[in-house]
């Protein structure tokens, strides 16, 4: 059965939430990707390209799957990036006007060795960076969300939206702590992405 005939309970049988020890691979996962995107997107469309997500903290236990924000410049749409995208196999899992979520590594049989989720976003919506920088530069709260998400592991198992509404209210106070702390950090575009 194709991965676009299954239901959400099917899906989410699927690909459970597993956590993992950080391991230093994923940063190398992120680069090899990212020169992929690059060869894939239009280059004088894309203002950025970076790792965030949990993968992109070293140190923390996290999903085995590098989240990759791709950050269109102002005034380009989504559309063409997304059939790039598309056409280069990655799969559409959810899409508005204004941001797009494609995954790669999702198979029927369940995941792949490398699992990616791309982040397609309008110039400007890029909280996860400020999100990730703070987990980085505070030991404190990178372990606080680590035990926050290995407390909820097991009781979402099999429901990601259960488990990501679960880490919301953290995700939320932490980024509006950052943003408040270095407003602008990430207006001035290029890659300002720290690899671990």
């Amino acid at each position: 059965m194709k991965l676009s005939e299954m239901g959400l309970k099917e899906l989410w049988r699927l690909f459970p939430i597993r956590l993992e020890p950080w391991r230093k691979e994923w940063a190398q996962w992120f680069c090899e990707e990212k020169e992929e995107l690059w060869n894939i997107l239009p280059m004088e469309q894309v203002w950025r390209i970076e790792h965030i997500g949990s993968t992109a903290v070293r140190g923390i236990w996290a999903k085995p799957t590098v989240d990759i924000l791709v950050e269109m410049k102002e005034g380009q749409g989504l559309d063409d990036a997304g059939t790039k995208l598309e056409n280069s196999g990655y799969l559409l899992m959810s899409k508005a006007s204004d941001r797009c979520s494609y995954n790669k590594g999702y198979t029927p049989d369940g995941f792949a060795a490398r699992v990616f989720h791309i982040h397609l976003r309008q110039a400007g919506d890029h909280d996860e960076l400020y999100f990730r920088d703070c987990l980085r530069a505070d030991r404190q709260a990178a372990e606080e969300y680590e035990r926050l998400k290995l407390g909820l592991w097991k009781a979402y198992g099999n429901d990601r939206d259960g488990y990501t509404a679960a880490k919301g209210e953290f995700v939320r106070r932490h980024t509006a702590e950052r943003r408040r702390a270095f407003e602008g950090q990430y207006e001035e575009g290029g890659q300002k992405d720290v690899e671990l």
